[in-house]
């Protein structure tokens, strides 16, 4: 599933992870560092169950469990708030 930010979507990475910045409403997402790693490894093209090992390499407390959990949950919030598309 690779995704991409829609056109009009600007993102900016900050000390705690990064803002998404949607030019037509106005509205800003702050992502922590969990949801901008998921984030990043989508639009690079990075499948879930990928993205999910890179969450257990960069945090090695997390299960693979709780990866596939959060990979999924993160990647649905960003769809349903119309952020990101499929490519």
């Amino acid at each position: 599933m690779s995704l991409i930010l829609r056109p009009d979507v600007c993102a900016t990475d900050t000390a705690d992870g990064m803002v998404l910045l949607d030019e037509v409403t106005g509205r800003y997402w702050q992502l922590n560092h969990t949801a901008a790693l998921v984030l990043r490894g989508l639009v690079d093209g990075a499948e879930p169950p990928d993205v999910a090992r890179a969450l257990c390499e960069a945090y090695p407390r997390i299960t693979a469990e709780r990866a596939d959990a959060d990979t999924a949950s993160i990647t649905r919030a960003l769809i349903e708030a119309r952020l990101v598309v499929s490519a």
